[in-house]
C-alpha cells in the first residue's frame, strides 16, 4: 500500500500545491494527514474543503484546531476523522488520536487502546498522531525529549505496529527513526510517500 503523509500545513497555500502535484503524479492508495492544516482554525471550512479534493483521507485534528469542529467538517467534506477511532483497510488498522501537542502522558489515549486492543491485534497497525513519539530523532528539540511517551510505550509494546506518522515539531519535519520494527515519520508540510 502506497501511503502519502503529510503534517502541519498551517494553510500554506504553496505547500497545499506541492501535496497536490505529487498526489496527482504518484496516486497513492491513502493519504494521511496529521493536523495543525490551519492556523487556530482560520479558513477551516476552506482548508478542508481543499483536503477533500486530495484523495481518500484519514486525519486527526492538531493543537491549532479543535475535536469538535474538525469532526463536523470532516463529515460534510466525506473526510475520515481518525482521532480516537481506526479504520480498517486490508491487513491494516490506522488508529488515530489527534492534538496532545504539549502533553507528554496521555491516560486518555491509553484508556482508549485498551477498549480497542481486542479489535486490532490481528491486524498490522498505523499509528497517527498529531504528537511525536517521546525519545526518538521526532521529538528531540533544543536537546530535549518532549514528546509523547504513551504513543511510544504504544509502539514498543505492539509489535504489529508498522509505521507511526506525527506532527507538531517543526524542527524535526522529515525526520525518520525506528521503535521496535515501526518506521516512524514526521512528515512535514510538504509531505512523503511511505509503502507499507
Amino acid at each position: 500500500m502506497k501511503i502519502f503523509a503529510f503534517a502541519d500545513l498551517h494553510e500554506d497555500l504553496r505547500d497545499y500545491k506541492r501535496i497536490k502535484e505529487k498526489i496527482n503524479k504518484e496516486k497513492p492508495d491513502l493519504i494521511l494527514c496529521a493536523g495543525d492544516f490551519t492556523v487556530f482554525e482560520q479558513h477551516i471550512k476552506e482548508m478542508m474543503e481543499k483536503l477533500a479534493v486530495l484523495g481518500k483521507m484519514l486525519l486527526v485534528h492538531g493543537n491549532h484546531e479543535t475535536e469538535e469542529v474538525v469532526k463536523k467538517l470532516c463529515e460534510k467534506n466525506n473526510l475520515v476523522f481518525l482521532h480516537k477511532r481506526f479504520e480498517i483497510i486490508g491487513d491494516y488498522a490506522f488508529v488515530g488520536y489527534g492534538s496532545e501537542g504539549f502533553d507528554m502522558i496521555s491516560k486518555d489515549f491509553e484508556d482508549f487502546i485498551q477498549r480497542i486492543k481486542s479489535k486490532i491485534k490481528d491486524k498490522k497497525i498505523v499509528l497517527l498522531t498529531h504528537a511525536p513519539f517521546h525519545n526518538t530523532k521526532l521529538d528531540n528539540i533544543w536537546n530535549k525529549h518532549r514528546g509523547n511517551k504513551s504513543f511510544s510505550n504504544f509502539i514498543k509494546q505492539n509489535k504489529n505496529v508498522v509505521l507511526g506518522v506525527c506532527g507538531h515539531f517543526h524542527e524535526t519535519f522529515h525526520k525518520k527513526d525506528k521503535l521496535n520494527q515501526a518506521l516512524i515519520i514526521n512528515p512535514g508540510p510538504d509531505g512523503e510517500f511511505v509503502k507499507i
